[in-house]
């Protein structure tokens, strides 16, 4: 066997390889959440709490593909691909259920998620770690992770894996919808970002691909809808370095 490292491909995908690739990254994602519950049952919560926020990096993914499937020049691509490739980048997201909790319902109260400078990110990578891997911290002392992930932690982080993953098969004319409307919108121009979404909702109804009735994408965008949540919102009270 070769000791080379395969080279990562860092090019455009058609919409037929960005549909497989948020499909791969859906059914993994389901399988690392099932393999964290499992876990669970049988006590190995520090184990099943680092699973879950694999799981979490895996549906992180899907968003990420949208981007890179409107990427009009080899750099953009080759972002995307580095956010793709990025632990902190892939779970910005994990926090959406503690915000819907606290009163978040609109496109923009979930801006924060996606700050550049947000600290949850490493936090969530650092849970992931901890409950991997011992380790010295703080003032010299050590991580063991069965001693600093509990159920509770692990619990907490199957349920927002949960909701984070995909539910439904993601079709090409999905994807191909999202690059015509969605990829026509000038980057950077949050308004017509905002239109091209509402837009690109409307083409999936009338291709049957969303309910029909109220676009959904508009509502959530000008008045707000109720976002799923985690039962219980412990996850916020992650393990810190020890003294």
């Amino acid at each position: 066997m070769s000791s080379k490292k395969l080279p990562s491909y860092k090019g455009k995908l058609s919409a037929k390889q960005i549909a497989d690739g948020m499909n791969a990254a859906n059914a993994n994602a389901r399988r690392l959440l099932e393999d964290a519950q499992a876990l669970v049952q049988i006590g190995r919560f520090p184990t099943a709490a680092s699973l879950a926020a694999l799981s979490i990096e895996e549906s992180g993914k899907v968003s990420i593909l949208r981007s890179l499937s409107t990427s009009k020049s080899q750099e953009e691509a080759a972002a995307a691909w580095k956010d793709y490739r990025s632990h902190t980048r892939k779970n910005v997201q994990w926090l959406l259920p503690d915000m819907a909790l606290k009163g978040a319902q609109k496109l923009e109260d979930f801006r924060p998620l996606f700050d550049v400078n947000a600290e949850h990110p490493h936090l969530l990578d650092q849970v992931k770690q901890l409950g991997f891997y011992t380790d010295c911290l703080g003032k010299g002392n050590w991580s063991v992770p069965s001693e600093v992930v509990d159920e509770q932690l692990a619990k907490s982080l199957i349920q927002v894996a949960a909701v984070s993953v995909g539910k439904k098969e993601i079709s090409v004319k999905e994807v191909e919808l999202w690059i015509q409307h969605v990829g026509s919108a000038p980057k950077g121009d949050l308004a017509a970002g905002k239109k091209a979404l509402v837009s690109w909702y409307a083409a999936m109804q009338e291709a049957g691909l969303c309910p029909s009735g109220e676009n959904l994408m508009e509502r959530f965008i000008h008045l707000g809808i109720p976002m799923p949540q985690a039962s219980n919102p412990s996850y916020m009270d992650s393990p810190q370095n020890q003294d």
